[in-house]
Order: structure tokens, then C-alpha cells, then sequence
């Protein structure tokens, strides 16, 4: 008969006090690979974002935190709005003079010229509006590039794709500015496809939609982004529905001023002028990756504006609140851990008189007292391994089963057999609890005298 035999042979033999042993260790484990999914879900939502497709982000004065939050992520509020004129600057010369044009209306300040576009070479400049929301979901208002330029994942190496149908346009014959582009959750949740049309609420999701309704063209396919629970609408669409239009202000002769927006309207159908316009944040990707830190320093001087780097804000929230969260949740399950630790010590060092006998008689039989000490450290990494992967089964299997409402929230799918790098250490770790919790009652096990446990 061989050791494990033996040892497991005394483990049925206190079947109700082995049991719940084990119980307890597999909740301690349970919790254990729950909280390293957790982790592992936000680290891997955040890793997914660490490249956004550009590198500063240009918004109101105000928390570089919540301007990253509230347009990457689509979290928080805006802070405040950007005159249009300010992403104008990001243009070079011909960009931007085409762009006044195409629009009509007056600049504010027509001495500055693109005060940024020395430093954007082949990059670009992607106006963002917030504030709506279809259902639950932000609606952002912007331009085709949005989908055009951008890239996601870790090292920027997607491009956006559709599902089902394609891209919005700035104008189309068919639907004119009132086309919409809407992530595949936005698509599930709310039941919508391509053809499908929809209003957008003003601030509130529980408001009554507004403005013309947006003709639903495209669906993209996921992405594990954000942008999976978002629906975009062109930026041109945006600016003309109720409320979204900056209080009109005298900057010059407002004669002449009618005389350039009729003449605009006269070529195509009529958009907000240049003067009304507002951004929520203008997303920046300059020519070089080293021209991004002279444009937000040069940005934080402005009195009204700051640009924050995505990548380094993200990184700050996930170092300083995210990490140490999962480490102190991390530490109160290793606690729980180490309680089951201490009742598989105190279940079997209760059980030691009732088994003096039986200690005795294998030692009359001839087992050597390394022998007797090994069995009982085998019943305690037994019971720990039992209790550790049936804790395994239980948190993986609720990890499963809350699979459909982590991707609706965050994009990423969990399967069965998802498992963290830690989870690696689980094993070792149990083993080396099992061996600190059995040593007090294997050298109990260890002294037992063989004449004092036959008489007894």
C-alpha cells in the first residue's frame, strides 16, 4: 500500500471535517481566480486602449484625467467646449482655408494661421463631439477619418472594419448630413441594423430624441474598444440639430457676414457656420511621435485649452488607482487563503488522539517515523489541492457565466480556460500552505511514542 493510499485512506476516514476543509480552501482559491480575471479584464481593456491612434488629445481647461476618460472611454462628462476655430489651427494652410470655405462664415482671429500645422506633416486633426446619447450609449459626433486614419490595439495595428455596411459620409446624396456609424454592442443591445434610423437625446439618456433622426449605414465589427459601445454621427449632422449651436457672436461686419454665408449655401445644402461651431476635444496625431510634447507644452500656455497624452494618462490611472485596488483584493483573498490554511492545521491536529493508535500500529508494522511525518503531510496538500481545484472549477465557471455581461461592458470575452500568468503559481502556493499547515501535526504524527499509543 503506498503513502498516497494511506494518506487518502485518512482523509475518507474523516470524510465531514475533510470535506468542509476543502470547502473552505476552494473559496479561498474561487476568489483567488476571480479577482486575477477581474484584473486581468481591466489590464487587458486598458492594454487594448494604450494606443488610441493618437497622441494628444486637445480639450477644455480643466482635469487631463477626465478629458481622457470622457473621450476615449466615453466615461464622465465634458468638461467644456473649444471654439472650432481652435482645431482649425491643427491645419495646414490649405486644409484650413478649404475648410472655412466649405463652411462659411468668419474666423474669430484670421491673423492665426494654423499655429500647429508646422508640426503636423502627414498627421492629422479629428474633431469630437459629446454630449448626446442613443439608449444607454454616447453618441459622438466627428468626421469619416474617425474611422478613416484611426487604428486600435496594443501597438496600433487594426484598422477599424464594418460588420455590416460602410462608413459614413460628410454628405450624401441620399441621406444628406444625417448619417451614423454604431459599434456592434450599441447595435445588440438596441436592436437597430443597417437602414434602421434613430434620434439622438440631448444630455440625458432617458430624454426624447432631438433633431432629424441619423440613417444607421454602417456597423462595425468588434473591436473590444470603446467604440463597440458607442454610434458616431457625422460631425455636420450634429452641429445642425437644436441646442448644439454656440450662442452667435458679432465678429465683424454682419452684413458681409450674410453676404459669404449665402454664398455657401448657394453650393450646397446649408451647414452651421463657422462662428457657431464648438468641439467637445480635437484628437492629435502630429507628423512625428517627438513633436507631440513641444505642441502640449505650447497647448498648456493657451489660456483656454490643454492637451493631455492619452497613453500617459491611462497609464497614470491604471498605476494609481487601478493596481493597487486589484493587489489589495488580491491580499484579502491570500488571507482567506491562509484561514483555510490554519483549519486544515486544526482539523487534522484534532484528529491526531482519535489516530495515536493507528500511528502506533504502523510504526509497530515496521514504517519509519519519516514515513508516519510524509503521511500526514501528503493528507494536508491533498486536501489543499482538492479544495484548490474545485476552487478553480467554481471561479472560472462564474467567470464564464458573467462572460456576456463583461464583453457588453468592456469588449473582451472570457472562455472556461482564460487563464492569467498568475494562476500559474496557485498550485506551488497551495502546496507550500498545505506543507506550513500539516507540519504541526506530522511532528505531532512524528513523536508519537508506539508503546504509549498500543496501550491507549
Amino acid at each position: 500500500m503506498n503513502l498516497f493510499h494511506i494518506a487518502w485512506r485518512n482523509i475518507q476516514q474523516r470524510g465531514l471535517a475533510s470535506v468542509l476543509t476543502m470547502l473552505s480552501m476552494a473559496l479561498g482559491v474561487a476568489l483567488v481566480v476571480l479577482v486575477l480575471s477581474i484584473g486581468w479584464v481591466v489590464s487587458e481593456s486598458f492594454s487594448r486602449n494604450s494606443n488610441v491612434g493618437y497622441n494628444l488629445i486637445v480639450g477644455a481647461k480643466g482635469g487631463a484625467l477626465q478629458l481622457t476618460l470622457n473621450t476615449v472611454f466615453y466615461l464622465s462628462k465634458p468638461i467644456e467646449v473649444l471654439p472650432y476655430e481652435d482645431y482649425l489651427e491643427f491645419l495646414p494652410g490649405n486644409g484650413r482655408a478649404e475648410e472655412i470655405q466649405k463652411i462659411g462664415g468668419r474666423i474669430a482671429e484670421p491673423e492665426r494661421k494654423g499655429l500647429y500645422s508646422l508640426y503636423m506633416g502627414d498627421g492629422f486633426a479629428i474633431p469630437v463631439c459629446l454630449g448626446d446619447y442613443f439608449g444607454r450609449f454616447r453618441v459622438v459626433g466627428t468626421k469619416p477619418e474617425f474611422f478613416e486614419l484611426l487604428r486600435y490595439g496594443e501597438s496600433g495595428e487594426f484598422e477599424y472594419e464594418f460588420a455590416q455596411g460602410r462608413n459614413f459620409q460628410e454628405y450624401s446624396e441620399e441621406n444628406g448630413y444625417f448619417e451614423a456609424v454604431v459599434g456592434h454592442q450599441v447595435a445588440r443591445a438596441m436592436q437597430v441594423g443597417v437602414g434602421d434610423s434613430f434620434q439622438t437625446t440631448h444630455g440625458d439618456p432617458e430624454g426624447d430624441g432631438h433633431g432629424q433622426p441619423f440613417k444607421i449605414v454602417g456597423i462595425l465589427a468588434p473591436t473590444g474598444t470603446p467604440n463597440d459601445r458607442a454610434a458616431f454621427i457625422n460631425l455636420e449632422g450634429f452641429y445642425l440639430m437644436e441646442g448644439h449651436a454656440r450662442a452667435f457672436e458679432d465678429l465683424t461686419n454682419p452684413d458681409e457676414l450674410k453676404e459669404d454665408v449665402d454664398r455657401v449655401v448657394k453650393q450646397q445644402p446649408s451647414r452651421l457656420p463657422l462662428e457657431k461651431r464648438d468641439v467637445t476635444a480635437v484628437l492629435v496625431r502630429p507628423g512625428s511621435g517627438l513633436f507631440a510634447m513641444q505642441m502640449q507644452q505650447a497647448i498648456k500656455k493657451r489660456p483656454n485649452a490643454q492637451a493631455a497624452s492619452p497613453i500617459e494618462e491611462i497609464g497614470n490611472l491604471f498605476s494609481n488607482f487601478v493596481d493597487p485596488v486589484k493587489y489589495a483584493l488580491l491580499a484579502l483573498t491570500a488571507v482567506v487563503c491562509v484561514v483555510s490554511a490554519v483549519s486544515i492545521l486544526v482539523s487534522i491536529y484534532n484528529s491526531m488522539n482519535e489516530r495515536k493508535r493507528d500511528i502506533a500500529v504502523m510504526r509497530a508494522l515496521g514504517a519509519r517515523r519519516d514515513v508516519v511525518l510524509i503521511v500526514i503531510l501528503l493528507e494536508s496538500v491533498l486536501i489543499a489541492l482538492g479544495g484548490g481545484f474545485l476552487g478553480w472549477l467554481v471561479g472560472h465557471g462564474v467567470g464564464t457565466a458573467c462572460s456576456s455581461l463583461v464583453e457588453d461592458r468592456t469588449g473582451i470575452q472570457i472562455g472556461f480556460f482564460t487563464m492569467t500568468l498568475y494562476e500559474w503559481y496557485i498550485i506551488p502556493g497551495l502546496m507550500l500552505l498545505a506543507v506550513l499547515a500539516g507540519i504541526i501535526p506530522a511532528i505531532v504524527a512524528y513523536q508519537t511514542n508506539v508503546s504509549d499509543g498500543l496501550s491507549g
